[in-house]
Parts: structure tokens; sequence; C-alpha cells
């Protein structure tokens, strides 16, 4: 008679239902992503159509990336609270409306308001995303593979946005670039009630709604502050909003510190290695945007590239970015997480410092050098900013780290165009021709002489050039700090780890 052998079964692997499951929710990841970015080749033909102001024209950049960033961790929350599938459904269906509205936007005030909504509807979209990925995949190395693909997705699409724009501007109006949304969140809204569960964790999530409200009007009338100056110069109004901002997110940090359930546990911040992952999840995203944004102007306003010629220069650096994204995680393994960093850091620097070089009459190659060699740096950022920030704390605080990390990504999108754009108009309002607020517009006054448009494009480029110089020299500054503050693999391992 055959002896019955019991083994403990090793966790099933997932099927064609949880890898079906992971495309249908990679859509509205890349789409969360592209729209950070797909504007950056896009504005100046939004600017011909639209005329918006210098500020109104940042505000259509970044409003979206600082909604998102504002409310990532306060969604997130709520979908542990009342189901993450549910949040899915309903933030895929406001991206889809709202993506509709701005394509079709007849102002710029509109087109602002659409891309915060949209940025609204993309806060509910990336937190509960991750979490429905880890019910379809439920073995561990399994989730990890699924997660890294997610990462991998994330970062393509934010390299590849102003690629998929130009593209698209090539052929069609500038509202394009947000119609290509409608049928992947049609196609998301058919299939993810088919092969996606619910996903909830009781009724654990607690959203300090006051929070939530001094976190988004603190970093909104202080940027509004910061870029009505540098587009307009200095006068009472954003003199007033800059302090009114400070003020408020003074007491968001202090309201942060006094209750049991923060918002963000700024306490994490007492951790050296999370402080220095949590800068880096901001600083590069800051530089890629502002560079991704000014750049696309330099080539099609200065060097007189179309929106597809621009677009194919800067498929390079999106390329090197996604791929690096891709390899890196296998890298660190063997380097270790320093190593990773510092190469993220002074990788990113030298290769903002090569956009120096260009000029009105010439450049273009250098542009390419220069979003090839900092993307390397940029792929590495966003692979291993969270992982280093949830292995810096203990495991039941992971969670918080977590949402932290990819909070930072957001805001760094978006503060990259408000505070380096800013700068650059700034820039180009002190030595400008004085007849309009940015290039573009400068470029399209009628009867402007071709003395007044080349001290534009000068005064255009002088700007861009302090942007990345500022940029360049912020990540070279955070290098030497990690450089001296994070230890070592072999000095990590010596030294007893201290008690949380």
């Amino acid at each position: 008679m055959a002896m019955d052998v019991r083994r403990t079964p090793s966790p099933p692997a997932p099927g064609l239902r949880a890898w079906l499951g992971l495309l249908v929710v990679l859509g509205p990841v890349l789409l969360v992503a592209m729209d950070g970015s797909v504007l950056f080749l896009a504005m100046p033909r939004i600017s011909a159509e639209l005329s918006p102001s210098a500020d109104q024209a940042l505000w259509i950049l970044d409003g979206y990336g600082f909604a998102v960033g504002s409310l990532l961790i306060a969604f997130g929350n709520i979908g542990d609270r009342y189901g993450r599938l549910r949040l899915l459904m309903i933030g895929a269906a406001v991206f889809g409306t709202a993506s509709a509205g701005a394509a079709f936007a007849p102002s710029p005030e509109l087109l602002i308001a659409f891309r915060v909504l949209m940025g609204v509807a993309g806060a509910t979209l990336l937190p509960s995303a991750l979490a429905v990925l880890s019910e379809l995949f439920t073995d561990a190395r399994r989730r990890s593979q699924a997660i890294g693909i997610f990462a991998a997705a994330f970062a393509a699409g934010f390299a590849l946005g102003p690629v998929v724009g130009g593209q698209l501007l090539a052929h069609f109006w500038w509202g394009s670039v947000f119609l290509i949304n409608i049928p992947v969140v049609a196609l998301f809204l058919l299939l993810a009630p088919r092969l996606l569960r619910e996903v909830r964790t009781g009724g654990t999530g607690r959203v300090d709604a006051r929070s939530v409200a001094l976190s988004a009007a603190g970093i909104l009338l202080t940027v509004y502050g910061i870029k009505h100056a540098a587009a307009e110069g200095p006068a009472a109004v954003p003199f007033a909003a800059t302090g009114g901002g400070v003020a408020l997110l003074g007491w968001f940090v202090r309201r942060q510190l006094r209750l049991p359930h923060p918002l963000i546990d700024l306490r994490l911040f007492r951790d050296r290695v999370f402080t220095i992952a949590a800068v880096t999840g901001l600083l590069p995203l800051a530089a890629w945007s502002a560079m991704a944004y000014l750049g696309g102007i330099y080539l099609q306003s200065v060097r007189g590239l179309d929106a597809s010629d621009a677009a194919l220069v800067a498929l390079p650096g999106a390329v090197v970015l996604t791929v690096t994204t891709v390899v890196t995680p296998a890298v660190v393994a063997r380097t270790g997480t320093r190593a990773g960093l510092l190469a993220s850091h002074f990788l990113v620097a030298g290769g903002v410092l090569l956009m120096l070089p260009t000029g009105v009459s010439g450049g273009t190659g250098w542009y390419v050098a220069s979003t090839v060699v900092a993307g390397f740096g940029y792929g590495i950022s966003f692979s291993v900013v969270a992982d280093t920030a949830v292995a810096a704390v203990p495991p039941e605080r992971a969670g918080a780290a977590g949402a932290i990390a990819e909070t930072s990504n957001e805001l760094g999108n978006a503060l990259g165009i408000a505070l380096l754009g800013s700068l650059a108009a700034l820039v180009f309002r002190l030595q400008g021709p004085d007849l309009a607020g940015t290039l573009t517009e400068t470029l399209r006054v009628p009867g402007i002489t071709a003395a007044s448009a080349g001290r534009a494009e000068s005064a255009f480029v002088t700007g861009l050039h302090a942007a990345a110089l500022v940029a360049g020299l912020l990540h070279a500054a955070l290098g030497l700090f990690t450089l001296r503050h994070l230890p070592s693999r072999r000095r990590s391992a010596a030294v007893p780890a201290p008690v949380r």
C-alpha cells in the first residue's frame, strides 16, 4: 500500500489572470507618469493657441504634479478603508473625463483646472494599483518581479512622455496629448472588474483632513508667490502668498509631530539613510522635469526643430533612463545601495552640467549628451529610492516610508518646473527684450526685430544654463553628503545598528 506523504504546498505560481491583471494595471500607471511630462514639447503649441502668461504656463505644467504629490498619501489611506479597486475605478473614470476636458479647454484657466483635476484622479491610481498587485501575486518572488515591472513602467512613462507628445504633435493638434488617455481608461474600466479583486485593510486607514488642506495650501501658496515674483517682479501679493504658504507649512509640520496618526511621519527623517533616500527621490525628478521642459522649448523655439524632431532628439535619453531603471536592481544587489546612490547623484550632476555648452547657434549634440549621461543617474535613482527608504526603517513603518518616497518623486517632478522653471523665467525677464513674459510669446510679437528676437533667445538660453547650474551643484552637494554620511557596506556591517 502506498504511503501517503503530505508536504507543505509551495505558493502557487501566478496564472494567466495575474499577468493579465498586471497589464491592465500598468495602463493607468503609464498614464499617470506620462501626464507628468507629456506637455514638455507641447507647451510652445499651447502657448501659441491659448496665450497663457508666464506663471499660467508653469501652472499648466506642474499643477498636475502638485495635486498628485499633495494627495498621494491621503488617497492611499482612503483606499485602505474603503477599497482599493473601488478607488481605482473612480479615479480612472475621473482621469478620463478630466483628460477630455483638458483636450478641448478654450482658455489657460480651464486647462489649469482640468490638469489639477487629472492630478487629483492620478493620486488615487498609484497607491491603489500597487496594493492590487499584492493581491494578484501572493508569492514573494513573483510579487517582487511584478513590482519591478510596475516601477519600470512608471519610469518609462515619465521618460517617454515628451517623446509620445512630440510624435502626436507632428500629426494632430495639441489636445491629442490628452485624448490618448481615453482609450486606455476605457479599456481599464472594461477589464478591471473581471481581472482584479477588491483589496481593503478594514477601518485602519485614517485621513486627517486638516493636514491634507495645510500641506496642499502651503505648497501652492509658496510656489505661487515664487512663480509670480519670477515672472512679474517683486510685489506685495507674491510676498504675502509666499509668507502665508511658509506659515501654513510650518503649521503642517507641527501638527504632524503631535498627531498619533500623522499624514506624513516626519520622525522618519531622524534616520540619515532615510533622509538621503527621500531627498534622492525628490531632487533627480526636479532636475529631470526642469531640464526636459526647458530643453523642449530650447529645441523648438531656439534651435528651430519641429515637435517630431525634438521628440527624436529626446529619445536617446529616454531609452537610457528606462533601460537603467530595469537593470539597476541587479547591479545594486552586487555593488550595494551606497554605490548606487553615489553614482546617481554624480551622474545627474555631470549630465545636467553638460547643458552649459548649449547656445543659440548650436548645441543639440550637447543636449543629447546631457540627457544620456543624466539618464543613467535618473534611472538609478528611480530604482533604488523606495527600497532604500523602506530598508532604513523598522518593518512596522515600512508603509509610511514607501509612501513618503513615492510622494517625494511626485513633488520633485512638480517642484523642478516650479522652482527651476521660475529661475529661468526670472533670468529671461531680467535679460530679455521685455516684450512679453515668455520666449514663445516674445517671438510672436508683431514686427519684432531680428535683434530683439536674438536677445530673447540668448536670454532664454542663459536662463536654461542658470537652472542647469543650480541643479548640477545641488546634486554634487548631495553626492558629497552621501559620500560622507552614508556608511559603506563594510562599515555598516561592522557598526551595530542604532536602536529605534
